[in-house]
């Protein structure tokens, strides 16, 4: 970043800099706040609260849930794990972010870069003690449903002292329908970047 300075607040690959972020702070909020519906990007951003301090997977995986199914600009992202990390350092977050946002250094499809976060709590906390930790109304959450909690029954919900939209968010948006709208915004930027390349 010595080098290159204007890194810092723009995107290494050029043709994502025409990005059509989405501009809705309810969605922001619901992120920053940990209530997505999604347990595993909540537990990672009331940890960041509560701690100043995510591990790594966590980290990505709230990022890609910020950039990939809210559409949110990387930046604010950024700005905002930069203000909350005791362990904040400008040239490491900022790479992890553009990272995670496919607009770094890393020329991946961004399609690598959307995790699902029902799979990525099933493979990187197997047992729940992660989510139960700092989702704690998720708790008494049977282990079935724990990583779905929307898809309990009502019953269920309600023996657990857990039901959806009063005591847990439902999910803000739903994983497919976002991932479709992720690649389809980074496929436009590419597409006007080549556009604009021709003239």
């Amino acid at each position: 970043m010595a080098l290159r300075p204007e890194l810092a607040r723009c995107e290494v690959q050029a043709p994502y800099r025409t990005i059509a972020w989405a501009d809705d702070p309810d969605a922001y909020a619901a992120w920053r706040d940990g209530r997505t519906g999604y347990p595993l990007v909540d537990a990672a951003m009331r940890q960041l609260a509560e701690e100043g301090w995510v591990h790594n997977r966590a980290r990505l995986v709230a990022g890609s849930f910020l950039t990939k199914h809210l559409g949110i600009d990387w930046r604010l992202g950024e700005r905002w794990y930069m203000r909350s990390l005791v362990d904040g350092d400008e040239a490491s977050n900022n790479g992890n972010w553009q990272w995670i946002a496919s607009v770094g250094s890393d020329p991946a499809p961004p399609a690598r870069r959307i995790l699902n976060p029902t799979l990525q709590a099933e493979r990187f906390d197997t047992e729940g003690r992660y989510i139960r930790r700092y989702v704690p109304e998720l708790a008494s959450v049977p282990d079935r449903w724990l990583r779905e909690p929307w898809r309990m029954p009502r019953g269920v919900q309600e023996a657990t002292g857990c039901v959806i939209g009063r005591d847990y968010p439902a999910p803000i948006v739903d994983h497919r329908s976002a991932r479709l709208r992720a690649l389809e915004r980074y496929r436009a930027a590419r597409a006007a970047a080549q556009g604009h390349d021709r003239r």
